[in-house]
């Protein structure tokens, strides 16, 4: 899985709207929440790149967590 830092996730119509737009992404994505650390985990066939730019065209400044 690919962690990623997640500025405020931490309400959770924000990490519905992450899960959600991953899950349309593909939908045997694995994504594990952990809102009070902003970070996700992801499990998917699709690039870092790929998932940073959905995270980021909701408006998350996101980055993968190394």
């Amino acid at each position: 899985m690919t962690k990623f830092a997640v500025p405020d996730i931490n309400r959770s119509s924000r990490v519905s709207s992450i899960q959600d737009a991953l899950t349309e992404l593909d939908p045997n994505a694995e994504i594990n929440t952990h809102p009070d650390n902003c970070i996700i985990e992801v499990r998917t066939q699709e690039s870092e790149a790929v998932v940073l730019s959905v995270l980021n065209q909701l408006g998350f400044a996101a980055n993968v967590a190394r």
